[in-house]
């Protein structure tokens, strides 16, 4: 089983990357069993919309998972909840539309996908690690794949070790800053701290330097649009041993436009 994940899509920018860089990714690493995305920024750079999330799934991918930007367009709500091909993390409280974890089935082929989110410099959740438990508790499924959407690598590291042995992959996102920490722990499970972003590189996490710096230098609100240059996408191809769920290997991504 070949899984291809892709990081933090932001806005238009980083969906005309995956339009035009998933078929050469399919033809030169593929083929993959299934093809997942962080799509919380893909609509504009904050949130998703359903013409968005339609566009995403239209250009091949199987699933979306989701961070703390899954909730900026109020109009998604109502699709986040009938819609099990989206993920929020599984750790907001009891009452949030949407899931936190799915089920991908493709030739026999079957994968849960988890999404969770840190609670270190983040807004204040249910615990990432004992909703883990409790959902892997109903979780049958040998291969499991866990977006873990934190900010601090101290917290990733923890995840990835509580969960070593249980999960077949752990894989960070959010920080927008691709990692070179790839490993497969003696457990089985493949991590990276974080995946990176897919958009543009040549701003500041995806959005223009000049209103960033802005921000920076005044301390005053200022209104973020979406970075066009030094176009990459990130990813990271994980191979995962379908009858013991144990990963085999896992290899980053970067690639430039």
């Amino acid at each position: 089983m070949r899984i291809l994940f892709i990081g933090d899509v932001v806005g238009r920018p980083g969906r005309d990357l995956v339009r035009e860089l998933l078929p050469r990714i399919r033809e030169e690493d593929g083929p993959f069993t299934f093809v997942l995305a962080n799509g919380e920024n893909a609509a504009a750079g904050f949130g998703l919309t359903e013409k968005v999330m339609e566009e995403l799934f239209a250009l091949g991918v199987d699933c979306l998972t989701g961070g703390n930007h899954i909730w900026d367009k109020k109009e998604f709500l109502p699709v986040l909840a009938g819609e099990n091909r989206v993920l929020r993390p599984a750790n907001y409280p009891e009452g949030c539309p949407g899931q936190g974890w799915t089920v991908l089935e493709r030739g026999g082929a079957r994968m849960a996908v988890l999404n969770l989110q840190g609670r270190t410099f983040m807004p204040p959740l249910d615990c990432p690690f004992r909703t883990a438990d409790l959902l892997l508790g109903r979780i049958s499924e040998q291969a499991v794949f866990v977006d873990f959407h934190a900010e601090a690598t101290s917290e990733k590291y923890a995840l990835f070790r509580y969960l070593e042995g249980r999960v077949s992959a752990v894989v960070g996102t959010h920080t927008h800053v691709q990692t070179a920490d790839e490993d497969v722990l003696p457990g089985g499970t493949a991590i990276l701290s974080d995946v990176g972003m897919t958009g543009g590189h040549g701003g500041v996490i995806g959005m223009e330097k000049e209103t960033t710096l802005s921000r920076f230098l005044t301390g005053l609100p200022s209104k973020f649009s979406v970075c066009e240059s030094d176009l990459r996408l990130c990813g990271v191809v994980v191979d995962i041993d379908e009858e013991t769920g144990r990963a085999l290997h896992i290899r980053r991504l970067q690639i430039r436009l």
